[in-house]
């Protein structure tokens, strides 16, 4: 993640921003005398929020955790080749 002072953003503002939003990478902008803060999309910021959901909910951690040992066991629900089709439109 790049650091930068909240003078060199201000002044480019244009420029972090269509950085950020185009690369996906948040910018921490620090002030002299304050906390910093970070600069992210909106598209990454909800994607983390999702993630942080997803992390913090017990079912849904203990359901990944049980299809992973499902899968690596080879213990899966296996699609029919028909069901494939339909689902890759062919």
């Amino acid at each position: 993640m790049d650091s930068i002072s909240v003078n060199q953003f201000r002044d480019n503002l244009k420029t972090y921003v269509e950085q950020t939003v185009s690369e996906h990478e948040p910018i921490k902008v620090t002030r002299r005398a304050g906390e910093a803060f970070i600069v992210m999309s909106a598209e990454d910021w909800e994607r983390e929020q999702e993630t942080l959901y997803v992390l913090q909910n017990s079912r849904l951690m203990q359901q990944i955790a049980d299809s992973v040992l499902t899968h690596n066991n080879k213990a899966g629900y296996k699609p029919t080749q028909e069901q494939l089709d339909e689902i890759i439109n062919i």
